[in-house]
């Protein structure tokens, strides 16, 4: 069975693909609220977190969610900050390396969670800046809600 996650070049090619030339508060109220709109439409338990240099922009907490689902925001975002690619693509990178993250880093589980729903907010000609992150579904639609919202605010 062949392997239902992105490979670790799909991955990079969304990164380099959903860069912002900026990112205001105002750009975090409209990715946060249309994450929120698309999980209210199709009843997703999700959580949504926006923030910019660690400074908490936007969040939600949709009915079927739990303060678990913050500490996986808080985990996957460590994720982010600490390699600069998607909680995903750290994923994908260590299992490409033929072994897992937890194995690879030994980093702190209650702390750091490399699995997909975190993205990097990447502004051109500054780098990263912050993170989108959903937490409530299964790691790879987390993934795919925030890459769609972000691609959809960028008119892509």
């Amino acid at each position: 069975m062949a392997d239902p996650f992105p490979s670790l070049a799909e991955l990079a090619a969304e990164e380099e693909e959903l860069r912002f030339d900026g990112f205001s508060n105002n750009d975090a109220w409209d990715l946060g609220s249309a994450l929120v709109a698309v999980a209210r439409r199709d009843g997703a338990p999700v959580a949504v977190d926006v923030s910019r240099h660690g400074h908490q922009l936007f969040h939600a907490a949709l009915p079927g969610t739990s303060p678990d689902n913050d500490s996986w925001i808080q985990r996957k975002t460590r994720v982010v900050h600490r390699f600069g690619h998607s909680s995903l693509f750290v994923r994908q990178a260590s299992i490409e390396r033929g072994t897992t993250f937890e194995a690879e880093f030994g980093l702190d589980p209650a702390r750091y969670a490399a699995h997909g729903g975190a993205f990097p907010v990447v502004v051109r000609s500054v780098g990263p800046v912050g993170a989108v992150v959903v937490s409530g579904l299964p790691q790879l639609e987390d993934h795919r809600m925030v890459v769609a919202a972000i691609r959809a605010h960028l008119g892509r």
